[in-house]
């Protein structure tokens, strides 16, 4: 069994925690928390013990899942990489570009394991689309949410446009060629909402929203390419898939005829596949697992973490210069 520790106890810090305690893989030999009280009060919670320092437990273990706030990633990060054990990190994976480029650097001297959490790489509703997609052309992706003071630490491209920067890049696996964007400030120091523009070398264009002011979610990617347009409600986990073809001259009742009688007609056809249940963040850690017993790379390495972080702070110098500030 791989023994495994958990940093930060917080919201999402006691979701991971339920889930490692549910993985045969693992076996958690306990946690650390900054917050003496919380710390307490989830030890008699998951009946795990509370280390008192991130050190002793990172020493206790073969691997840790660091869940704290962003400002310490790094650090925590980087001792834990020092000591030759394997992590999964919470998104956004460091705060600074310096930063990104110094993990990826000790995380591949030290040879070890490094899972970045973009969770929505295991979003069913994603895994189900992904055999639909082949090479996109325009990308159109909204995430917008209802204002949390949880994740204002950093701006709103960090927070929560990283994870559709990281599906994109998914997708297209093409060199990033421009990248511009604007933005504004509401209610925090950072931008709240935020729109960028991604042109790839292949020719593929994103186009990204990103707000955390709304009154309602939204968690939606619409893809566009040469046979399909793919819909992926993230959100309430449903996929449609649109395909074109040349029309025989047959109509059938499930398909839907475009074009002039007489001429080069089309035919749409619907397809709405059934999406299974699955909880993504243990995936995700179970991913983790595999690629450490199996001596694999893991599915969102450290390389492809840094490479979206690096698209992230290209955005962010843009809205430094285009931003316009209401708060």
């Amino acid at each position: 069994m791989i023994k495994i520790g958990l940093l930060g106890a917080g919201h999402l810090g006691k979701i991971h925690l339920r889930l490692l305690k549910e993985i045969p893989a693992f076996e958690v030999v306990g946690f650390y928390d900054l917050n003496p009280e919380c710390a307490s009060a989830v030890e008699q919670m998951f009946d795990v013990k509370a280390y008192s320092n991130a050190e002793s437990l990172m020493d206790a273990c073969d691997a840790l899942d660091i869940v704290t706030p962003t400002v310490s990633h790094f650090e925590l990060a980087a001792k834990a990489i020092k000591k030759h054990k394997h992590i999964f990190i919470e998104k956004p994976l460091v705060t600074t570009q310096k930063e990104a480029r110094s993990l990826l650097k000790l995380a591949l001297e030290a040879n070890v394991k490094v899972q970045v959490g973009y969770v929505e790489r295991f979003n069913p509703a994603f895994l189900k689309a992904l055999p639909y997609i082949n090479r996109p052309f325009f990308i159109e992706a909204q995430r917008i949410s209802e204002y949390h003071i949880r994740g204002t630490d950093v701006p709103v491209v960090l927070d929560m446009m990283i994870h559709d920067i990281d599906l994109i890049m998914h997708m297209v696996k093409s060199p990033v060629k421009k990248v511009s964007a604007t933005g504004a400030a509401v209610v925090s120091d950072g931008a709240d909402m935020a729109n960028a523009r991604i042109e790839f070398d292949n020719g593929c264009i994103a186009n990204i929203t990103a707000s955390r002011i709304a009154l309602n979610k939204v968690r939606k990617t619409r893809i566009f390419q040469r046979d399909a347009f793919v819909s992926i409600d993230f959100l309430n986990k449903k996929v449609e898939v649109q395909r074109l073809s040349d029309f025989t001259g047959h109509p059938e009742s499930t398909k839907t005829i475009i074009g002039h009688p007489g001429s080069r007609q089309k035919q749409i056809e619907i397809e709405q596949p059934v999406v299974p249940e699955l909880n993504a963040i243990k995936t995700e850690l179970e991913e983790f697992a595999k690629a450490i017993k199996e001596n694999t790379t893991p599915p969102v390495s450290i390389q492809e973490g840094v490479a979206s972080m690096e698209v992230a702070f290209k955005i962010l110098e843009q809205l430094k210069h285009h931003a316009q500030i209401y708060a």
